[in-house]
């Protein structure tokens, strides 16, 4: 019987050995990790926060550094059982060469073990990589042109890519393949990947129309009718965007619905720095009438109608002079209305309201089609502060003051009759509010 057969490995190395060896590789792995994870990596965390500047922390963050230690003691078996060609020769007598010899070592369990700890390698570079991407990202997302062009779907793409061709050198590996015989199997299943991420290439595609026509930078406000979303994008990703609605709920809406269905985007109205008031009063019509001459008279003394009033004669008394028919007939004259000078009043206030945009952005007071509620007088403009809350101040002192202003001109709100209005028609008598 030879010596083989006494419990020698191919090598010539006893099972002893083999096992003496085993446990120093283990034991130089422990070390390796245990140096890499309390020594090493505290130090560069130290040092990474020291610094200035903010890209290092982001890049060498906590979870890609945890993962290069973990990394360390495969690292390590790799070398010790592959390539110690530099070692002693008294460490070296312990490792079987695995890599230099697999036609010796092929039916040994350290030829096994040898393809497990590369496939460990591959995932574990695959997940660091993974890793750096995201910081990479976190990176980009402080500059300010990441509001605009947001990578985060193409860095997923990046990561998806890297991954399935990682898992391929995996497999490949533990299963003692060439790759390209795994990469060429990927073309016959080509068909089938397309309909298994098909969902994933159209979001893909929307992601890209997305970003090069400028549609959602992350921080916009949008709104989609009908789908319960109205807030602001807080992430833009390859498969989903996340709004937080205004009521602090977040709603994911899938990208290529973006690309698909019609969204209203309020970015125009933060880079113009101007939120639209659009609003009305509708006005009683049974309380429109011309103006007396006492009233003319007391509107000329105020400062805001002042211009207006003196205009306004001035254009009626020349209007109705040219067209006098003589001692004779009757003139139909043209006269101020109440209602006329309201709306030359709320110019006038508008255009001196501190709170409003004065030049560039669109003011004017209308008259709306009358209707069974009343005339409406329309307000357009655009406050200088688009906060939601000091919006809504703004509008409401506006309003404010213009209903209190009403009764200067005889003029009235128009109000749907109320339970009062009936008990006081039926009642004869008056309403309790009066």
């Amino acid at each position: 019987m030879t010596t083989a057969h006494l419990g020698q490995t191919p090598t010539g190395s006893s099972t002893w050995d083999q096992v003496i060896g085993a446990g120093a590789v283990l034991l130089v792995a422990v070390v390796c990790y245990l140096v890499a994870r309390g020594v090493l990596l505290p130090i560069i965390l130290r040092w990474t926060k020291k610094t200035r500047t903010i890209w290092d922390d982001l890049l060498l963050d906590r979870q890609v550094l945890n993962r290069v230690a973990l990394l360390a003691p495969f690292v390590a078996i790799y070398l010790l059982i592959g390539g110690t060609a530099s070692l002693p020769a008294s460490v070296l007598r312990y490792v079987p060469q695995i890599w230099q010899q697999q036609s010796d070592l092929g039916d040994t369990w350290w030829a096994p073990v040898a393809r497990i700890n590369a496939a460990i390698i591959v995932l574990l570079i695959t997940l660091v990589a993974s890793s750096l991407i995201n910081a990479f990202n976190n990176l980009y997302r402080t500059f300010t042109i990441s509001r605009q062009k947001p990578l985060k779907g193409y860095l997923q793409i990046a990561k998806l890519v890297m991954i399935v061709f990682g898992g391929v050198i995996v497999i490949a590996i533990v299963t003692n393949q060439p790759v390209g015989y795994f990469v060429t199997g990927l073309g016959a299943i080509a068909a089938v990947l397309l309909l298994v991420f098909k969902d994933t290439l159209l979001s893909l595609v929307a992601s890209v129309q997305l970003t090069q026509n400028d549609m959602v930078r992350v921080g916009d406000w949008i709104e989609i009718p009908g789908q319960n979303v109205d807030g602001d994008v807080v992430d833009v990703a390859l498969h989903t965007v996340k709004v937080r609605n205004w009521d602090k709920t977040i709603a994911t809406v899938p990208t290529t619905q973006l690309i698909q269905n019609s969204f209203k985007n309020w970015r125009g109205m933060a880079e113009a720095r101007g939120r639209r008031i659009k609003r009305s009063i509708n006005i009683d019509m049974a309380t429109i009438r011309f103006l007396t001459d006492e009233e003319v008279a007391r509107f000329s003394r105020f400062v805001p109608l002042k211009a207006y009033i003196e205009s306004k004669r001035h254009e009626i008394e020349q209007h109705n002079r040219e067209r006098d028919p003589g001692p004779a007939m009757d003139l139909d004259q043209r006269r101020l209305t109440n209602v006329g000078t309201l709306r030359a009043y709320i110019i006038q206030y508008l255009k001196s309201h501190p709170k409003l945009h004065q030049e560039g952005l669109t003011m004017l007071v209308r008259q709306l089609q009358p209707t069974s509620q009343g005339l409406p007088i329309e307000l357009y403009c655009f406050s200088n502060d688009i906060s939601w809350a000091n919006y809504e101040s703004i509008q409401a002192d506006i309003f404010d003051h213009l209903l209190a202003m009403l009764p200067e001109f005889s003029l009235r709100v128009f109000q749907e009759p109320s339970s009062s209005d009936f008990q006081a028609m039926v009642g004869g008598g008056k309403r309790a509010d009066s």
